[in-house]
């Protein structure tokens, strides 16, 4: 199966009724962290399923993802998976859909998708009326020469594995284990091979970091439990810059929080978790 990130997306209905649809697609096996399914690339499966099912099958639908608030029950293998979708609101701006993504007889995630439009690009109008980006002062548009793709000799090429799809370039040293006790920031650049950034692919990077429990030495499994989207806008062509950075990092549970900017320094997505702090080494 080729890893670009197009065909990881791709699904097949098989199966509609009134208000609900069944699709049928696969999860990528290179789109992976360690052995398992990235969770951003499933949950941009459930807003695609989502979308499909509302009507907005078309290149560019009106209505988008502008939230997707997805649960993780279980944590499936590469392989054939299936979204059963259900619609529960129609509305004049917003549409609300139920997907759960199942592997077998189990469901690996169930998510709920908010439809509606993302922040206009308005004629004359570039700016927010307020905004508190720290993004674009923190980052340059494009990787600078001296910062790596994630791929073969990359230090975390063995754990992920989604440099086939996408050029990932995280900055390493916002990866270190922190020493002054502030939270890290944890900076990357990404963009998918061989096509534009889409709604689908900013989603995605809303879960694109390396867990932010690096800063405190804990780099094992770090399941997600919850994670919550935003789709603000929809990203321009080129690189897309991430920072990760939380308030908290328990014994138990952390939270991490994702900016996603495009190109342009646009906000495109804002994302939230809830995950399991790693075992100690």
């Amino acid at each position: 199966m080729s890893a670009m990130f197009t065909t990881a997306m791709a699904l097949r209905q098989v199966d509609a009724a009134a208000d609900d649809a069944v699709f049928h697609g696969e999860l990528n096996r290179h789109w992976t962290i360690g052995p398992k399914v990235h969770g951003g690339a499933m949950m941009a499966l459930c807003a695609n399923a989502a979308r499909m099912a509302y009507g907005g099958a078309a290149p560019q639908p009106a209505l988008q993802p502008v939230v997707v608030s997805a649960n993780f029950l279980w944590a499936p293998d590469p392989g054939a998976m299936r979204l059963v979708t259900s619609i529960r609101k129609r509305g004049r701006r917003i549409g609300v859909v139920d997907v759960e993504l199942t592997q077998g007889e189990r469901t690996a995630v169930h998510a709920v998708v908010t439809l509606g439009e993302p922040e206009h690009q308005l004629l004359g109008v570039t700016t927010p009326l307020l905004s508190a980006n720290p993004v674009v002062d923190l980052m340059a548009p494009e990787p600078p020469d001296d910062v790596a793709p994630i791929g073969p000799g990359h230090p975390l090429a063995g754990l992920v594995h989604l440099g086939e799809g996408c050029d990932v370039r995280p900055l390493l040293s916002t990866l270190q284990p922190g020493t002054d006790g502030r939270p890290p920031v944890i900076q990357m650049w990404a963009r998918p091979r061989g096509v534009a950034p889409d709604p689908l692919f900013a989603l995605m990077c809303g879960d694109l970091s390396a867990p932010v429990t690096f800063a405190v030495d804990r780099t094992g499994w770090a399941p997600t439990v919850q994670l919550t989207a935003f789709l603000r806008a929809l990203p321009a062509d080129g690189w897309l810059r991430i920072i990760a950075t939380c308030m908290e990092i328990g014994h138990d549970w952390f939270d991490e929080d994702h900016t996603v900017v495009d190109s342009n320094g646009r906000l495109v997505v804002q994302a939230r978790q809830l995950a399991m702090v790693p075992a100690a080494g």
